[in-house]
């Protein structure tokens, strides 16, 4: 039975890839500390499966892992303070947690922890998107540039430049084998409510109108979390991977948000007013991932439509959205 350790494992994406390996038998233990993952009854119902632990800790804490097992099959750090509301209203919390929590976790690692995925994204290279240096659908190998320190998102994109930079220099000192993941807009159920596919929802849900649509002239390719899971057990299960950098994403249907906006309200069946209103400060124009590395490494293919996933997301947060509505 392999032994894996996911760390943020009630967050979003840990949720997902923990259904999915428990799924498959193996023994795993989550760590978080549910500053953002939601203790509901989907996670207690996960936890509740026979092989699976859940410990409540704070990463940033030396002490955090101690009681821990040194070894594992698989080390998934997933745990990070994420979302532009938290970019914009802390971030210093942003730059401590996500540089702190990783850190322990490298001082921790001994040398019988298997492979270590780190979870990093395309803000890190974001920035040279915006300044027209960095060719989009954008390659792993482009250059991490910083046009402007003071932009207010870029708090969360140095955390993740620096925690690459920990990751490949750490694991070639020690020689650890280790991937990172770079995420592309991936989206789903569980996702919380400051990202624009939930945040769609609820507002279309809420029946606002006139509907504000922020960017409705910008690009994204949008990842259903399934195939985000699939992409990282792939990976994790190829050891040619090890020491590379690798593009998470979907690049079959990049969509302007307002055609995004558009699927949402045909979901919802609601037709309001659209009110297109400028794109947040910081917000690139155009993301779309190049992953023929992750193609050529592990054979992935993106399976979930965009409508498709749309569907199913805008279905959970209905859900959500009229339970809470029947408990106040």
């Amino acid at each position: 039975m392999a032994r894996t350790l996911i760390l943020g494992g009630a967050g979003f994406i840990g949720y997902h890839l923990a259904a999915r390996l428990a799924a498959e038998g193996h023994a795993l233990t989550l760590v978080d500390d549910f500053s953002r993952g939601r203790r509901d009854g989907e996670i207690e119902a996960l936890c509740a499966r026979p092989g699976v632990t859940l410990v409540q800790a704070d990463l940033t804490r030396e002490d955090a892992l101690r009681d821990l097992p040194a070894r594992w099959d698989s080390v998934y750090m997933l745990a990070a303070v994420v979302g532009v509301r938290n970019v914009e209203t802390d971030p210093a919390r942003v730059i401590r947690t996500n540089t702190l929590a990783l850190m322990r976790l490298l001082d921790w690692l001994t040398p019988e922890a298997g492979m270590l995925f780190f979870a990093s994204t395309s803000e890190t290279y974001a920035g040279g998107v915006s300044a027209g240096t960095v060719a989009v659908p954008t390659p792993e190998d482009v250059p991490l540039s910083v046009p402007d320190v003071a932009a207010p998102r870029f708090a969360y994109a140095a955390s993740k430049i620096l925690g690459e930079a920990a990751v490949i220099h750490t694991a070639r000192a020690r020689a650890r084998p280790s991937v990172i993941g770079r995420f592309h807009n991936v989206y789903g159920p569980r996702m919380g409510a400051d990202h624009v596919v939930p945040e769609l929802s609820l507002r279309a849900l809420r029946r606002e109108d006139p509907f504000r649509v922020y960017g409705t002239d910008q690009r994204r390719a949008f990842c259903h979390v399934s195939d985000a899971v699939e992409a990282m057990v792939r990976l994790m299960a190829t050891p040619a991977a090890s020491g590379r950098v690798v593009n998470i994403g979907n690049d079959t249907e990049e969509t302007l948000i307002e055609d995004l906006a558009g699927l949402v309200l045909r979901e919802a069946g609601f037709a309001p007013r659209l009110e297109r209103v400028a794109a947040p400060a910081g917000s690139v124009a155009r993301r779309c991932p190049d992953i023929g590395r992750l193609r050529e490494l592990t054979g992935f293919v993106p399976k979930v439509s965009l409508e498709a996933g749309v569907r199913e997301t805008f279905a959970w947060y209905r859900l959500r959205h009229e339970a809470e509505a029947r408990s106040r």
